[in-house]
């Protein structure tokens, strides 16, 4: 063949992933057939070619041999995918309309605010007394409303009433996609339901040793609560020992995050790591012959596997033990095996799983960093000799934080939107902690070493002390960056060409990377040139609230019922705000008379710049309107009695605007009124933001 074996599978690495998404962005049932068949084709081809390779003297078209390998990992890729693609199956249940459904538990329920969230599977439907087999998952939603709520565990069989709908798209820019983060998780119906809409049937669904492994961590989780009393610190034990999902405080949150060590809060390879480093070392006297030594990486296997059981096989702690329990048995079994053959080899067996682990960030950054350790650590570390013993630790543990903080630095500012300054202070400030939580947190759990537990809870607050300490310096981090996909591509091969030239002491690739970060750069500068410049009127999508941003500049005044504070101000306005750059917000509500440079709101009228809005209310129900002046835009809100007809006998205005304070019934008798009228409208609810350019 034409590969090099030892990097076999990071050659068809690449094209099986772009397999993948393709099939995953353009899925329907008619690929399905046509991957088979491609699937088959190569596949013969590659098999005649491996049979009879000295016969017909493959070598002479071994190009061809290896396109068509690539070829069929692509292939491969996309029908892997489309195998696992919910809805685009014959009997997805969403394909048609049913009274019932049988679901059952394939998640650890997540209680928030008396909303009990469940992920599960479908597997029967009801209609007319008949029932179906079916497939698909389905988000829950259960409203917990009496006293004794019912209660829900993996594995759990029910019955629910088939009221589902598609999950919803973002409909604010910068909004979270919520829609596109289920459909990553193969998840694209939800039901809201209470619990009289819902009967629960048997415990017995679901994998045994999963379902073991989730009622393990419960009781491991309640021996950290009744041994830890500080919450704060309760969470952050269950968060970083046990991958439970605890409710952290904002401030922890953003100390962590602010100081680049988020990452201590999620089991992975960095938390496996310190338990496989204390093992192998407190094993070190089976390393003089073979054969003990292999049993030593086995045990050490098996602990690994057992401790990804206490954290309830969470999909970060899976996902480490599969990658280190390759590493460890590849170097056991093969002193040659290529530690980038090794990673890709792990990548591609989960995907192989899983293909939709491609989309989870998760993923993204385990592997990305796991990389820059392997080939960019080394090279770091190598640039500082350092006689002293304690010292080298300490440039080895900066190298170490370098490495990982470059190569995730494209996708990091892509998803989180912020760079943290202090990273390398806040990773060695919390290396040793993180490691003595990890030993005294295991040991208190495993060896039922309680009298540790005074002293795991002070180091978890002095950690978090210490950390909401550095977040405070001033320019602790540079907030609200936002790219878009050509800048990331952009900015990850600039990095990618600038690590590989500076490693490799290539000059010409070097002036090449350095091209591309100064195009990277202009192309933001423009970018803030044009927030400088921006005039704009963004009319926000919201489900019970009204929110207008009048932005002039870097400034915008906010006409709404939200408070700073307020989450649907955080999760649905706020984003929209930062991602069009501005640094000052000034709140208005809808009664408030202001004068405010450009804008003028009085008697119900706003005008900004040459754009002027009629706000119209219940204040407006019987109230004749004459000699006002010509309006671009009426905005309605609260259900005012005036109809349409009268309000264009009354008004001269070119659009309707319809708020979320409008009732349902409401807006859907102006909708109805508009067309009739052939007027045009925009409804601010389950629709896209409006967004109107003042020239």
């Amino acid at each position: 063949m034409t590969f090099k074996s030892e990097i076999v599978f990071v050659r068809i690495l690449l094209p099986f992933i772009a397999g993948i998404v393709c099939a995953y962005l353009f899925a329907s049932p008619s690929l399905i057939l046509s991957a088979i068949v491609a699937n088959i084709v190569l596949l013969s081809y590659l098999i005649a070619i491996n049979l009879f390779y000295n016969k017909i003297n493959a070598y002479k078209f071994k190009g061809i041999t290896g396109v068509i390998c690539y070829l069929f990992c692509f292939t491969m890729g996309g029908m892997i995918c489309l195998f696992n693609t919910q809805f685009i199956k014959k009997d997805y249940y969403a394909n048609q309309s049913y009274k019932y459904l049988k679901v059952w538990v394939n998640n650890e329920p997540q209680l928030t605010n008396n909303i009990l969230r469940l992920e599960v599977e479908v597997t029967t439907a009801y209609k007319n007394g008949k029932s179906k087999a079916v497939t698909g998952k389905l988000l829950i939603a259960l409203k917990i409303d009496s006293l004794k709520p019912i209660q829900l565990n993996y594995g759990d069989e029910l019955i629910i009433t088939s009221n589902y709908s598609t999950v919803e798209p973002s409909y604010n820019p910068g909004e979270f996609d919520f829609k596109a983060w289920l459909a990553s998780k193969n998840i694209y119906e939800q039901t809201f339901i209470n619990e009289n809409q819902l009967t629960k049937l048997t415990t017995n669904k679901g994998n045994p040793i999963i379902k073991y492994a989730i009622e393990e961590r419960k009781k491991q989780v309640a021996i950290y609560r009744r041994l830890i009393k500080n919450d704060e610190a309760f969470a952050v034990a269950s968060t970083l020992v046990l991958g439970y999902r605890a409710d952290l405080s904002k401030e922890t949150l953003l100390a962590y995050s602010k100081t680049g060590t988020i990452h201590a809060l999620s089991v992975s390879g960095a938390h496996v790591g310190i338990i496989f480093f204390l093992l192998n070392s407190i094993l070190s006297f089976l390393d003089r012959k073979r054969a003990l030594k292999i049993f030593k990486l086995l045990f050490i296997c098996s602990l690994i596997w057992y401790y990804s059981l206490l954290t309830g096989f969470s999909s970060s702690a899976l996902r480490s033990a599969i990658m280190l329990t390759i590493f460890i048995l590849a170097k056991a079994f093969n002193r040659n095996s290529n530690n980038y053959n090794i990673l890709a080899f792990t990548a591609f067996c989960l995907l192989i799983y899983n293909p939709f682990f491609i989309w989870d960030v998760g993923f993204q950054l385990s592997f990305i960093s796991v990389f820059g350790l392997i080939y960019l650590q080394p090279k770091i570390y190598k640039w500082l000799y350092v006689k002293n013993k304690w010292l080298d630790k300490l440039w080895s543990a900066i190298a170490l934080s370098l490495a990982a903080q470059l190569v995730t630095f494209p996708l990091s500012i892509y998803y989180f939107h912020q760079f943290p300054i202090y990273f390398i202070l806040g990773n060695l400030f919390i290396l040793l902690p993180l490691i003595a939580l990890m030993y005294f947190g295991i040991g208190i759990l495993l060896l039922k070493l309680y009298f540790l537990a005074p002293i795991f809870e002070w180091i978890i607050t002095f950690t978090n002390d210490g950390l909401k300490w550095i977040a405070s310096l001033p320019f602790s981090g540079i907030t609200a960056i936002w790219l878009n996909c050509w800048q990331l591509l952009l900015l990850s091969v600039a990095l990618a060409i600038l690590i590989f030239a500076l490693t490799n002491y290539r000059k010409k690739l070097l002036i090449v990377s350095i091209i591309l970060l100064v195009a990277f750069q202009s192309y933001s500068a423009y970018n803030k040139i044009l927030a400088s410049r921006q005039r704009k009127i963004l009319f926000f999508s919201l489900r019970k609230n009204y929110a207008v941003a009048f932005i002039d500049s870097k400034k915008a005044i906010l006409v709404t019922d939200l408070m700073a504070e307020d989450k649907n101000f955080q999760f649905f306005v706020n984003p929209a705000l930062e991602k069009m750059q501005i640094k000052e917000i000034l709140f208005v509500k809808w009664g408030q008379d202001t004068t405010i440079n450009s804008l003028i709101k009085k008697e119900h009228q706003i005008s900004f710049y040459d754009y002027k809005i009629l706000l119209i209310d219940q204040g407006f129900n019987y109230r004749k309107m004459q000699q006002l002046p010509k309006f671009n835009s009426v905005w309605l809100h609260q259900n005012p009695k005036k109809s349409i007809q009268e309000l264009r006998t009354e008004i001269i205005f070119s659009t309707l605007l319809i708020d979320a304070s409008n009732k349902d019934y409401k807006i859907k008798r102006f909708e109805e009124e508009a067309n009739k009228f052939q007027l045009q409208h925009y409804t601010l609810k389950k629709n896209k933001a409006y967004l109107i350019n003042i020239k």
